[in-house]
């Protein structure tokens, strides 16, 4: 599996400050991507707490199997999925450690996505509004469902979708990192075939593109670093009202017969 990403994060045309996030572990296939919330820089402490313990956690992991798991294993997901479930649990006690140890962190909290990419499977866990999205033969499925007040209205059929665009309580999450002692991490497994292209982002993305406006992209831009900063412009244009970060994942397609032996001769020239 070979795989392609680009990454972008932006301050969007609202905010005074970038509580976005994320981080890139490509060695091991892992990304992360978290949005925070609190008053002042808190919120910025909180997403950057977040992604780097994920990331330590599962780095650390990679070296030393016999690495502890935090928390409760799921026995109907991969090894995988369940360390990017600890390592969340860790991100949840490091962001509320911080905010016990100083005051002017009271409060602050995180939502977290990370995705691992093992033989064609992505293992994703994540806390909160920040969403993975798969695009596979030009249509687009999003992969992670919304801890927020409005996403339970809608699962429902309290709220629909038209008008939980619209409502003033899209902020309002109903799990977090670091709002709790303990946070319940969502964890899921998905295939990632061949020609998929995997998008995380945070909800400064989704409040102003469409789903077919992201699909759209994806399809038309094959390399990932220019549909990152195309979806960026794109939310930017269309008001910019929040910090807006994605993260492009491509599985490339594979050079097969003669021009799989073609390209490895070009590589070697």
């Amino acid at each position: 599996m070979e795989i392609e990403f680009g990454a972008r994060t932006d301050v969007g045309r609202a905010r005074a400050n970038n509580e976005d996030c994320f981080r890139a572990a490509p060695e091991i296939n892992l990304f992360v991507l978290s949005d925070g919330m609190g008053g002042q820089s808190s919120g910025e402490v909180a997403s950057r707490l977040a992604s780097e313990a994920v990331i330590a956690h599962c780095c650390e992991a990679a070296t030393n199997a016999s690495l502890p798991i935090i928390g409760k294993r799921d026995e109907g997901v991969s090894d995988a999925a369940n360390r990017l479930a600890s390592a969340i649990r860790l991100a949840n006690s490091a962001v509320r450690a911080a905010a016990q140890e100083n005051a002017a962190l009271s409060g602050m909290g995180a939502t977290a996505v990370a995705v691992m990419l093992t033989n064609e499977r992505a293992s994703i866990a994540h806390v909160g509004d920040s969403r993975v999205y798969r695009l596979r033969n030009g249509e687009l499925q999003q992969l992670t469902r919304d801890h927020s007040f409005v996403g339970e209205q809608v699962r429902q059929g309290l709220m629909g979708e038209e008008e939980a665009s619209s409502s003033n309580l899209q902020n309002v999450l109903l799990r977090a990192v670091g709002a709790d002692a303990e946070v319940q991490v969502e964890v899921n497994e998905e295939l990632f075939a061949e020609g998929d292209t995997l998008l995380l982002c945070s909800d400064g993305l989704t409040k102003e593109l469409s789903d077919s406006q992201i699909a759209n992209v994806l399809a038309h831009i094959d390399d990932p670093q220019e549909a990152a900063d195309q979806l960026v412009d794109m939310a930017n244009a269309a008001g910019g009202g929040d910090n807006i970060t994605v993260i492009v994942l491509r599985n490339a397609p594979r050079l097969v017969g003669a021009f799989q032996k073609i390209g490895r001769w070009f590589k070697g020239s």
